[in-house]
């Protein structure tokens, strides 16, 4: 990965580009949102869950430990530093849940009666300072959480294109509830359909950006242990993502049996996919 190509850098920006924008996707099914259990959107949460957590240890954490071996030359301590940066990403993105508060945080999944209700007590104020409040908190907390998100989508496209593009529809569907916490509350404290789309579409810039900044940080020093570290921190972030927000998502917009139903159709998706990638 020292010598990237041009093509290669451009398609995996625009598959993180395709996943950060997915925000938008969520924008517009809040406008027609009637409190009504989304079952589809279940199962594409527990199918984005699925994908996740079975490419980042079947195929990602694999790829850290063989990435550090090529550097020590030795399982035990190769593997021992894939398990430390596997951590060392859950515990990145742990850190960044835990700096937000609940109340605006986009992975503290929420029906739509409790978006609706968001800030009950702020309803009497001017709608102008509603939105503008709750548009610099909502995107700030959005933006914090899509950094890793754009950055793991990145490198894992650099490396592979067919397994990003595997991660960044899975990244994708996981944006759409996102996009819908930044436009709800917006759009039902307004009634401006315009400045909640386009406040959920911005939020979800901040992924492209997120794996922008990573790259051009990283790469200056890319080789064996920093790309081996780059996995292993991957793979943690996508596995946080999976039990923290999504599995707990799938639950809130259907029932257990679409949940489990979305992760074994994900898992078994991924697992095909993975064999067919390697006899192509």
């Amino acid at each position: 990965m020292e010598n990237v190509e041009f093509y290669t850098f451009l398609s995996a920006f625009l598959l993180t580009l395709f996943a950060g924008l997915s925000t938008s996707i969520g924008a517009v099914l809040a406008f027609f949102s009637s409190g009504k259990n989304y079952i589809i959107l279940s199962i594409g949460m527990g199918f984005s869950a699925g994908v996740m957590i079975y490419i980042s240890f079947v195929e990602i954490l694999s790829k850290s430990k063989l990435s550090f071996m090529q550097f020590y030359s030795n399982e035990i301590i190769g593997e021992s530093l894939a398990v430390v940066s596997f951590f060392a990403g859950i515990a990145l993105s742990a850190l960044i849940d835990r700096l937000i508060p609940k109340d605006v945080n986009p992975h503290e999944m929420k029906s739509d009666k409790e978006l609706l209700e968001l800030k009950p007590q702020e309803k009497h104020r001017d709608n102008n300072f509603f939105l503008k409040r709750t548009g610099i908190f909502v995107a700030i907390a959005i933006a914090i959480h899509n950094f890793p998100e754009g950055f793991a989508t990145f490198m894992s496209s650099l490396d592979s294109i067919s397994i990003g593009a595997s991660i960044a529809f899975a990244i994708a569907i996981h944006n759409i509830p996102e996009g819908m916490a930044v436009s709800l509350p917006i759009y039902h404290a307004t009634g401006n359909k315009k400045n909640a789309f386009w406040y959920a579409t911005l939020s979800g810039l901040a992924e492209p950006l997120g794996a922008l900044v990573g790259f051009f940080l990283l790469f200056p020093f890319m080789g064996p242990v920093m790309l081996g570290t780059a996995f292993g921190v991957v793979a943690g972030i996508m596995i946080y993502i999976s039990f923290d927000e999504l599995l707990p998502a799938a639950r809130v917009y259907g029932n257990a049996h679409t949940t489990i139903g979305g992760i074994i159709l994900g898992m078994f998706v991924m697992a095909i996919s993975l064999i067919l990638f390697k006899m192509v």
